[in-house]
């Protein structure tokens, strides 16, 4: 019988160990290690060659408590998951955050829930699990949020629901200006009856983009009655676009508060025989994938998503290492981008 011997597995390398290597003292190891300002770029470089060269890897649990931070973040979508997954500008917003968060040493832990009435959510954000929140898609009648804000730092993609409260730290774009554009631009191509499939109107993005519709053609003297409201998502899009046809069949050119909602505006116009954009002329907003996925490459408003989830992580990064020239309000600029609906 031949015995099986276990090989012992090689010691892992300690800030002791890099400090050795590196000609310094533990404590100065400890300072490059967590991001301090406050050595030498020679230093630094002695102590990232030692890191390197034993492989080192900080031990965040002892880290966290000594530091009482989690070294973790949540992103929290009051949504559920069909929307989250069916909508590409979730995709993008994730996309920036994670690209940021990738240069620092947080990680993301993603809550997506649509309703919550055993508060599972808020139990758990309020139990210590994550340094701080990203909230993203909120409604006005998430209450919890009122609640995670007492507790933990918290950055918002698009403008909050309480935007009265001035210390509401959000990332977002002109929606009312970008749905002007669009507008504008039906305007432009000689449109004469113009509606609107609106976001939902529990959300600030889905009011301001309504507010900016109606606001550019209040200008130019046009009525503003041929608008319904959808919750974006192509199938609540098409069935208000259903509504609006009904009701104003004579509607000939069409602003859409998402790209994605577009898509089934474009699905029922094409059943009820309209031709894009003989017919009817159609504006999105988001210029997402959904933009150049449908059978008309839509004309549409981009925002910059992608840059808004870093902009947003960024953001709550710089709270947490107490930088106190963070701005409260980062709004970005939307463009109009033109394809063949109108």
């Amino acid at each position: 019988m031949t015995s099986r011997v276990r090989q012992a597995r090689p010691p892992q390398p300690t800030l002791e160990m890099v400090a050795a290597v590196a000609g310094v003292s533990r404590a100065t190891v400890s300072r490059v290690v967590n991001g301090s300002t406050k050595v030498s770029p020679e230093i630094v470089a002695s102590v990232t060659v030692a890191v390197n060269e034993l492989n080192y890897v900080p031990n965040r649990a002892a880290r966290s408590l000594a530091s009482r931070q989690t070294q973790a973040l949540a992103l929290v979508v009051p949504e559920d998951m069909t929307r989250f997954f069916g909508d590409p500008y979730f995709a993008a917003v994730v996309q920036g955050i994670t690209r940021r968060l990738d240069q620092s040493d947080y990680t993301l832990n993603l809550l997506v829930a649509s309703s919550d009435p055993q508060h599972k959510t808020l139990r758990y954000l309020r139990s210590g699990n994550v340094d701080g929140a990203l909230i993203i898609s909120h409604h006005t009648g998430d209450d919890f949020v009122a609640e995670l804000e007492t507790t933990m730092p918290v950055v918002f993609g698009g403008r909050p629901s309480t935007a009265d409260d001035l210390e509401a730290y959000f990332v977002d774009v002109d929606n009312a200006a970008g749905a002007e554009l669009g507008t504008q631009r039906l305007i432009d191509i000689g449109r004469h009856r113009i509606g609107s499939i609106s976001g939902a109107i529990d959300m600030p993005a889905g009011i301001d983009r309504l507010t900016g519709f109606e606001r550019t053609l209040n200008r130019v003297g046009m009525p503003t009655d041929a608008v319904e409201h959808g919750d974006f998502t192509a199938a609540g899009a098409a069935a208000a676009t259903r509504r609006l046809l009904e009701r104003c069949p004579d509607v000939d050119g069409l602003f859409v508060a998402s790209d994605l909602m577009a898509i089934g505006a474009l699905g029922v116009l094409r059943e009820y025989g309209k031709s894009v954009p003989g017919d009817v002329a159609i504006v999105g907003f988001d210029d997402s994938p959904a933009a150049t996925s449908g059978p008309v490459p839509l004309t549409t408003v981009h925002q910059p998503s992608e840059e808004m989830g870093y902009a947003m992580a960024d953001t709550l990064l710089r709270r947490l290492t107490g930088d106190e020239h963070v701005p409260h309000r980062t709004i970005m600029p939307t463009r109009l981008i033109l394809r063949d609906s109108a």
